[in-house]
């Protein structure tokens, strides 16, 4: 067989499939999907769940030489049928009420022929915006995405992700491509609980040791939830812990340390167009905000340049500690943006691809993020990366969520206003908070307009939408500055 997974087990639930069940339940599948007239190279979309059906769907599309097409299962019927007008797919599959079942017809694996995956062909598709507009979907082929689990075998070993658990949702690359399968296929057990649930959250500690979990991967929002509503692990399974999707701050990073006692915490780089996680900080040192680290199976450069087509690599390379323009080129890169070749060439210049990251490197050749060239503000010519503003008001101990973003200014054109929650009420928090971001940044990266909200709104992936808070902040009143410095 072409794959060699481990068992898979439902966290809340405890539904658990060994390894001849779950290859009985993709049998089941490929056999329906070879009576509804599935042909390589067709997509299947699935409606994708944090359940054991989700897996069985996936590597039954695989099998049969199609593309997997996961979206989320909560789209509305506007979004869903977006985009299946822009990926066309042969069928439609899964959901959380998928029970197709082969213990009521059982199909022994051994009894499907399993052809082993044609390299170059389509087999994820994974829509990272436009589920309201103009889709973009980045394309990995079967030789990308092993071509990325290679890298990581290679740089990270399994032993350490013997008992895998995953909180992030699988319809987009982290959680489904680094979190879930790296380990699954390549024999390890994956533990799946619904994503960013703060029921699950509170009970984390308690998870880990009770399945006895030796890896799992998150994103800061998680942490912001579970640091305050879990205890800690207190049996010692836990090996290593990923953080990625969006900007670790050093203080965040200190914390979930703590709180994970001796297991590594890696910060964890990746991107949707090279399968994930590309480079991290295992082996790199002491947290430090934007600390990325060394490449797995990926070659890093910091560029003076953001315009393709790249003028000599070494002519552009920025010296040590001068920031630029990530670019990066690895085996992994996707194929392209479906049916999108304006989009592709934008990005991609002679095999390289743009991050959209700004970054620098350090003496010791170590990768520094700087912030995301889109999200960088220019007040009065000075160039300011709202993650600084974040990572400064992350270390805040009655801060539960917290955004930078830019507003118009008569004066500088642009200026910095920041969106927050805080867990405690008191009157005496709004300037103790003030203070504390007074102390820690220089005077012109202090937002000049302030919101307090009750909470911030987030996507399915942890990430917050600058434009979304901005837009919903244009409407509110900010906080009066003198009770600010009072």
């Amino acid at each position: 067989m072409p794959f060699d997974p481990g068992s898979i087990t439902e966290l809340v639930t405890g539904r658990h499939w060994d390894r001849r069940q779950f290859w009985s339940e993709v049998s089941a599948r490929v056999q329906r999907n070879r009576g509804a007239g599935l042909q390589p190279g067709e997509r299947v979309l699935l409606l994708a769940t944090n359940t054991l059906e989700f897996f069985a769907e996936m590597l039954a599309v695989w099998l049969e030489g199609a593309a997997a097409v996961p979206v989320d299962a909560a789209l509305t019927r506007f979004e869903l049928d977006n985009l299946i007008a822009a990926a066309e797919p042969k069928l439609i599959a899964g959901g959380a009420d998928d029970r197709l079942s082969s213990s009521a017809n059982p199909v022994p694996p051994e009894t499907i022929a399993y052809p082993g995956p044609i390299l170059d062909a389509d087999a994820l598709i994974l829509f990272t915006s436009g589920s309201t507009g103009k889709p973009k979907g980045v394309v990995h082929t079967h030789r990308s995405l092993q071509a990325r689990w290679h890298s990581l075998r290679q740089a990270l070993g399994t032993e350490s992700y013997q008992r895998t658990l995953c909180l992030l949702p699988v319809y987009f690359g982290h959680g489904l491509i680094c979190n879930c399968l790296f380990p699954l296929l390549a024999g390890c057990d994956l533990y799946l609980a619904p994503a960013f649930t703060p029921d699950v959250l509170s009970q984390l500690g308690r998870f880990i040791d009770q399945h006895q979990i030796t890896a799992l991967s998150s994103v800061p929002t998680v942490w912001r939830l579970a640091l305050q509503l879990s205890r800690p692990p207190r049996q010692g399974s836990l090996r290593r812990v990923h953080c990625g999707s969006a900007p670790l701050s050093r203080d965040l990073w200190q914390r979930i340390s703590q709180w994970a006692g001796g297991a590594e915490v890696v910060n964890s780089y990746g991107i949707t167009e090279t399968g994930s996680w590309l480079a991290g900080s295992l082996g790199a040192g002491e947290p430090q905000d934007g600390l990325v680290g060394y490449g797995w199976g990926t070659e890093l450069r910091v560029l003076k340049t953001a315009q393709p087509p790249l003028p000599a690599i070494h002519q552009a390379e920025c010296a040590s500690g001068e920031t630029g323009y990530v670019w990066i080129q690895t085996p992994a890169l996707m194929k392209g943006y479906f049916r999108r070749d304006d989009l592709t060439s934008a990005a991609v210049s002679c095999g390289w691809f743009l991050t959209g990251d700004t970054g620098h490197k350090d003496d010791a050749g170590r990768l520094i993020l700087d912030g995301r060239a889109v999200d960088e503000i220019n007040k009065g010519g000075m160039k300011i990366q709202p993650q600084d503003v974040e990572s400064a008001a992350e270390g805040y101990e009655h801060l539960s969520d917290v955004c930078a973003f830019a507003i118009p200014d008569q004066l500088y054109g642009q200026n910095l206003a920041i969106a927050f929650v805080l867990r405690d009420s008191r009157p005496e928090t709004l300037p103790h908070f003030y203070r504390w971001m007074e102390s820690r940044l220089v005077r012109q990266k202090m937002p000049a307009a302030w919101y307090q909200l009750e909470s911030l709104p987030r996507s399915a992936r942890g990430k917050v939408h600058r434009p979304t808070i901005a837009s919903l902040c244009a409407d509110r009143r900010p906080l009066d500055m003198a009770i600010l410095k009072s």
